[in-house]
């Protein structure tokens, strides 16, 4: 079985993968100072849930956002797993994916994951759209090359900021509102900030097909992601497991050319 791990800023997405099936998923916060002990503890014990040993673990594939976190990932696997783990980084150097940017070193390993499994499921020009600490929009043409990135707070990030930032305004819990138009404080918040973000989605949307001169599919992923494509037709996928699905490839192209 393969290990894919995508830690991003927030939130820490595990899959394991049997052959092309994701037999699990799990999800935990986010914490640099984690040791390799306590996420050894943490997956041993859902993959019990699952029925899964851990000796059934041949491979790992990592992608990675926070440096601090690193070293607890290459442990788990070295140390608990006894496997090496593929970087992403070290990934990509095996496959074709164009970074057509001004600097691809500074392009997320979450991005090129989400790159990757877009273009093998998808056909022509994309737009992808990752529900993250930051809500990112990449495009990517119907080669599969990435062609560039408009990176916007995410909407937990706006949400809080408004919070902290104005003392009389209470912290509220992400919702979609009844009505655009608020009664009260709270559902005032609401609708300002889940209209106003459906409102940012549509807008930048519409501003890169302009800018393009062609039409581009949408993918969304991410945990909010179900949130905005109800609301917004300019969402076309739900793709959950855009992320994991891109590490698993991405693995399998590294190991097809060793």
């Amino acid at each position: 079985m393969l290990l894919t791990i995508d830690s991003g800023n927030t939130n820490c997405v595990v899959g394991l993968y049997e052959g092309e099936t994701l037999r699990a998923k799990w999800r935990i916060a986010t914490e640099p100072r984690r040791t390799s002990d306590e996420y050894v503890v943490w997956l041993t014990s859902l993959m019990a849930l699952e029925g899964i040993e851990r000796s059934a673990i041949r491979g790992a594939i990592v992608s990675n956002v926070v440096p601090a976190a690193q070293r607890a990932f290459d442990r788990l696997c070295r140390h608990h797993l006894g496997i090496e783990p593929l970087a992403v980084e070290q990934a990509i150097r095996s496959t074709d994916v164009p970074l057509r940017v001004a600097r691809p070193e500074q392009v997320g390993a979450d991005r090129i994951a989400n790159a990757v499994a877009a273009h093998a499921a998808y056909e022509g020009a994309l737009i992808v759209i990752d529900f993250g600490t930051a809500t990112t929009f990449d495009v990517i043409d119907p080669d599969g090359g990435l062609e560039g990135v408009i990176i916007a707070p995410g909407i937990n990030l706006s949400m809080e900021a408004l919070y902290q930032a104005a003392a009389r305004l209470p912290r509220v819990p992400l919702a979609k509102p009844e009505r655009i138009v608020g009664t009260d404080t709270v559902s005032a918040m609401q609708s300002g900030v889940y209209w106003g973000y459906v409102g940012l989605i549509e807008g930048l949307i519409a501003r890169i097909k302009a800018e393009r001169g062609q039409d581009l599919t949408t993918v969304a992923t991410g945990g909010l992601a179900p949130l905005f494509e109800q609301s917004s037709a300019e969402i076309h996928h739900d793709d959950p497991d855009l992320t994991l699905r891109g590490l698993r490839l991405l693995y399998e192209a590294d190991r097809a050319r060793s």
